[in-house]
């Protein structure tokens, strides 16, 4: 098992209501948390690519984010969770230079995730009239890119985009190129991603035991995948809450004031292409924030890694358990101070990810190395 933190960047009304600099800390915040990653043990930072989506995120650039954090890290992995691939949004040339370009500034530490988006807001916004035709366009691209990849001269006539006759430069830093992930939330999607050899961002709502039969659909159909790049990435991450903390009464007191669930009602307000759990409020009512007792039930059923090291190891395993192999956390999600957030990150990476991690080597760079060895022979 491996461990990542999302840097969302969320910036809640509240905070820009009294300080007209909350945006900026908002996005130094989560440079902080960046370098806590990197210090602390956890092998990825991920980046996602929104736009229009107030509060929510404030994160259009993840090339950007991710840049500036390369510079300032040394071992963590940094993705884009994820490059929104579809052609209007950005062109899959620009992607392709842009990952090689990463794999060589950040020296092949760039993870390169991919998909569609997940909101009318956003879709419409790029002036795609219909969501459900991302679908195909995202198809399209993630079997292009890495074609531009390859030496030599490249050209395309799709349906969706077209390049004519040209080398596409920088080539990535290898002679392989970044792992690649797509985000996934329905079944299909799942098994479409096994079968492509991509690693999966598991961003489906839920227990691990509701997130079961999705990681089954995953493992069933990697095992005869057909690689859309040079190698199968068999991963598939997870993601959900985590306040690690000495004391475990004031961690789930601590979780219950930090507006997790006003964060989990933008989600659903926002991210209409994802199924709603039935009896959600309407935005703009929200769910209630949890007591301390349903917190701790919470860690205790896995839906959230919260409490002392211990109480944080129980819920993980219940990860590990079906099969999961990255748990990623949102630690900037909430309304915590920055040195909470870090110090819960540290205590974590001191407590609980050695129990769980015990390869310093990230399971990317070995697929990597594996396909460069496969490649040799």
């Amino acid at each position: 098992m491996e461990f990542g933190v999302f840097a969302q960047l969320f910036v809640p009304h509240a905070e820009r209501a009294v300080d007209p600099r909350a945006e900026h800390k908002r996005i130094m915040r989560n440079v902080e948390t960046a370098r806590a990653a990197d210090r602390s043990g956890f092998k990825y930072v991920w980046c996602p690519q929104h736009h229009f989506l107030d509060e929510y995120s404030h994160m259009p650039g993840p090339e950007a984010f991710l840049a500036f954090c390369a510079a300032q890290t040394s071992r963590v992995h940094l993705g884009s969770a994820i490059f929104n691939i579809t052609p209007k949004v950005n062109k899959p040339v620009r992607i392709a230079e842009n990952v090689a370009l990463l794999d060589h500034l950040t020296e092949n530490r760039f993870e390169f995730g991919t998909g569609r988006g997940s909101s009318t807001t956003e879709v419409h916004g790029f002036d795609i009239a219909d969501i459900n035709e991302t679908k195909a366009m995202w198809r399209e691209a993630i079997t292009e890119i890495p074609k531009m990849w390859k030496d030599g001269v490249y050209s395309y006539e799709g349906t969706y985009f077209r390049v004519p006759e040209r080398q596409v430069f920088p080539k990535p830093h290898g002679p392989s190129h970044p792992a690649m992930w797509v985000a996934a939330g329905s079944p299909p999607t799942f098994a479409e991603a096994g079968s492509m050899g991509l690693g999966a961002f598991c961003f489906s709502f839920g227990s691990p035991t509701q997130i079961a039969p999705l990681v089954k659909n995953y493992k069933d159909a990697i095992v005869d995948a057909t690689p859309v790049g040079d190698y199968v990435n068999d991963n598939i991450m997870g993601v959900t809450n985590m306040l690690c903390m000495e004391d475990r009464d004031e961690a789930f007191r601590v979780a219950s004031d930090m507006g997790m669930n006003y964060y989990t009602s933008l989600a659903f307000h926002w991210l209409d292409n994802i199924p709603k759990p039935k009896g959600l409020p309407e935005w703009p009512n929200k769910l209630p924030e949890p007591t301390p007792e349903a917190v701790e039930q919470l860690s205790a059923g896995g839906y959230a890694a919260i409490g002392n090291p211990d109480d944080c190891a129980r819920s993980i395993q219940r990860w590990v358990d079906i099969g999961i192999d990255q748990v990623t956390f949102s630690p900037t999600t909430n309304t915590l101070p920055t040195d909470v957030v870090t110090s819960s990150m540290e205590l974590f990476g001191r407590e609980v990810i050695p129990r769980f991690d015990t390869d310093p080597v990230h399971s990317t760079t070995r697929y990597r190395e594996a396909a460069l060895l496969a490649m040799a022979d």
